[in-house]
């Protein structure tokens, strides 16, 4: 009995030690934020370097957890931007993505927004460069970004990385947050 408790004590500083420290500027959120841990996992980049990571602390979850960033979109405005990054998976039962919105501070609905919906990382998979590309309109007041996880698993993210792109790259989301286009009319999808 007295080593089972043992174990069971052992088992639990070892957790400790395996949580996560949050990076410096990121922020935690989502529908579920404190059943994942979020942070940096050292080593675990693309490259060898850290990575941010979020991780399910349960079997089933039916929420997300994501880290984030809110800044200016000053910079941006009248341009078209392409956030890209890396992103590996194990064990993602619903969805791992990357994801963008443009804001203006005064409306409710965002301008535009892409979170891979139709593009999401399921199950396990190695690392993989991802890419948004969104508009970003003159009135648009905030670009908010990161990654999220939704139900469990887990996911590391890296490199990220913003550039101006040309309007012929096409976009990937879509504007106020609707479909691009109408899908599924019959059903058999």
């Amino acid at each position: 009995m007295i080593k089972l408790i043992k174990n069971v004590v052992c088992a639990g500083v070892a957790f400790a030690v395996l949580s996560f420290d949050l990076p410096a500027g990121w922020s935690k959120g989502g529908t579920e934020p404190a059943k994942y841990d979020m942070g940096i996992d050292k080593g675990a980049g693309h490259n060898k370097t850290n990575a941010a990571t979020i991780r399910s602390l349960e079997k089933n979850i039916a929420g997300s957890g994501m880290l984030t960033q809110t800044f200016s979109a000053k910079k941006y405005t009248g341009k078209r931007i392409k956030l890209s990054g890396y992103m590996r998976t194990a064990d993602v039962t619903e969805a791992a993505a990357l994801w963008m919105r443009v804001e203006n501070e005064k409306l409710k609905d965002p301008l535009s927004f892409d979170n891979m919906q139709d593009r999401p990382v399921k199950g396990t998979t190695d690392w993989k460069k991802y890419e948004i590309v969104l508009d970003i309109p003159d009135n648009a007041s905030t670009i908010s970004f990161g990654a999220a996880l939704n139900g469990s698993g887990q996911l590391w993210f890296d490199d990220l990385s913003f550039e101006v792109v040309k309007k012929s790259v096409p976009v990937t989301g879509n504007e106020t947050g609707a479909m691009k286009d109408p899908v599924n009319l019959d059903f058999e999808r």
